[in-house]
């Protein structure tokens, strides 16, 4: 993780950055010539992990960059560092609205229609590439295993929690870490709940590269 450095990804944007639609747990932005999405898990202080309005508010954006014929690309990320410096792409479920029927809405409803989510993200007609910096793990692991390509900053760490927290993968996770990283590593990630840094991501077919951190974007 990164301590004393808490140097913003996104301090110095390739690109200028035009904000889109009014979002509480996202950040949804496009390049200048809307040829190029950004978007962002926009909870820090929770290391981006999601609750319900966080995946609708995602499926939301990626259902707008779907439908706008001038995006070719995403960028999918989350927004950091969090005030004690620490970076995160996605922790996850926010275990602090899960309850004994699941993850619970602002209405106490359990519903996360993370399955629609990744439905969308493995569907989507655009190149989706992921840039994980600091935690990717669990549930945020998955969403970074759906994207067409992903990038890790070197500091970024990989892991799966589900028999930590009696939670299992209701989606794409299993199978498509099956298919890039084989079998036995694969029930490594799911039954061991093992952490792994950037370059042993890379080693086994995780990511496609690392960059520093300060290079992610």
């Amino acid at each position: 993780m990164v301590g004393a450095d808490t140097s913003s990804l996104m301090a110095v944007p390739a690109y200028p950055w035009i904000r889109q639609g009014n979002y509480d747990d996202v950040l949804f932005e496009l390049s200048a010539d809307e040829g190029i999405a950004r978007i962002s898990i926009n909870r820090p202080e929770k290391r981006n992990a999601f609750r319900p309005r966080t995946v609708s508010e995602l499926y939301d954006a990626f259902a707008r960059v779907r439908d706008n014929p001038r995006i070719g690309v995403v960028l999918f990320t989350g927004a950091g560092p969090a005030a004690d410096g620490a970076y995160a792409f996605c922790a996850g479920g926010d275990q602090s609205v899960r309850g004994d029927g699941g993850y619970l809405d602002e209405e106490g409803t359990p519903r996360l229609n993370v399955l629609d989510l990744q439905r969308l993200i493995r569907s989507l007609p655009k190149v989706v590439i992921a840039l994980v910096a600091g935690y990717a793990i669990g549930g945020g692991q998955v969403l970074h295993l759906l994207c067409d390509l992903s990038i890790a900053a070197d500091n970024a760490q990989f892991g799966q929690t589900g028999p930590r927290v009696g939670s299992f993968d209701g989606g794409y996770g299993c199978a498509h870490l099956a298919r890039l990283v084989g079998q036995r590593k694969a029930r490594e990630i799911w039954f061991l709940c093992r952490r792994y840094n950037a370059e042993q991501a890379l080693a086994m077919g995780l990511v496609n590269t690392v960059v520093p951190l300060a290079e992610l974007e």
